[in-house]
């Protein structure tokens, strides 16, 4: 893959995960970002709903990022609007500015230091073996299962781009062990970054465990989509923990429990995220996966 020249680095994408707005303000009055071989630039993505403390103030900033959407005028609430923006500031998508997004994001779900990458090539599994070396609480997900230009996530823009999730964090609180993490998680990525372009990465591990998404779950609805259930207490706060077909995933509110019905080994993230109220979603559910870095 050719070097990395430009990277953008993107916090309060959603105006209440805190994490990622704090430490742009932090690093805005330090070098730490600086790297020789590469120029890096931050965006505050949501300034309007950080100051309305809410995730968004009329779309979820972090789904509009479809080429078409991008290309409709008509669509112009606040978010698409900053959507357009943004794709103007460091895109645009399929002919991007920048070369590499990381992406800020907090999540209530206890999911610790976690990297979602939208790509499963060689620079982004080289990526995660780096990150899983230098941070080994690290947790590396993949979210391939469409091709980045289909994404519609803020860091599908660039041609490679990461997502940095660290939770459990509530909404508009701040933690100081997980924007610890958040900082240390980004500095590694932009130390293999560095490494990467001047051909002194060292030796990596030749594979590790990670997981792939794929699917989502609901929590449970009556006839009239009102909710009737709530995440089982045995799955609440174990993400990444396996669930096989037959565990409780959700007990009623009559006191029911349901057990999960899967042909697969699962590993539930996500778990009960608070924001995901919104669409009634209760988890992702993924595989586990062994990467290989190299070949």
């Amino acid at each position: 893959m050719s070097k990395i020249k430009k990277v953008a680095i993107v916090g309060g994408t959603h105006g209440n995960e805190f994490s990622g707005i704090y430490l742009l303000r932090k690093w805005q009055q330090s070098t730490v970002l600086d790297r020789d071989s590469f120029s890096v630039e931050t965006v505050f993505a949501n300034p309007k709903a950080h100051n309305d403390n809410k995730r968004y103030v009329d779309h979820d900033l972090n789904r509009q990022f479809n080429v078409t959407d991008l290309a409709n005028n008509e669509l112009a609430s606040y978010e698409q609007s900053r959507a357009k923006a943004i794709n103007q500031q460091i895109g645009p998508k399929g002919n991007a500015n920048v070369d590499f997004i990381i992406d800020l994001h907090n999540t209530t779900s206890n999911m610790g230091p976690s990297l979602i990458l939208l790509q499963s090539d060689s620079f982004n599994r080289q990526m995660g073996a780096y990150v899983k070396m230098q941070m080994p609480k690290a947790v590396v997900v993949f979210e391939d299962h469409t091709p980045v230009e289909h994404h519609h996530f803020l860091s599908s823009i660039a041609p490679q781009g990461v997502i940095v999730e660290v939770g459990p964090q509530p909404q508009s609180v701040i933690r100081q062990d997980i924007l610890d993490w958040m900082d240390e998680m980004t500095k590694h990525i932009l130390d293999f970054v560095h490494l990467h372009n001047i051909g002194e990465l060292l030796p990596l591990i030749p594979s590790y465990e990670a997981f792939r998404y794929h699917e989502t779950l609901s929590l449970p609805v009556d006839e009239q989509e009102q909710r009737i259930g709530m995440v089982h207490h045995s799955v609440q706060d174990n993400d990444f923990k396996l669930l096989r077909n037959g565990d409780p995933i959700f007990t009623l509110f009559d006191g029911t429990e349901v057990h999960w019905q899967g042909d697969y080994e699962a590993y539930p993230h996500f778990i009960n995220e608070a924001a995901y109220y919104d669409n009634n979603l209760a988890m992702s559910l993924a595989k586990k996966v062994l990467i290989t870095t190299h070949g």
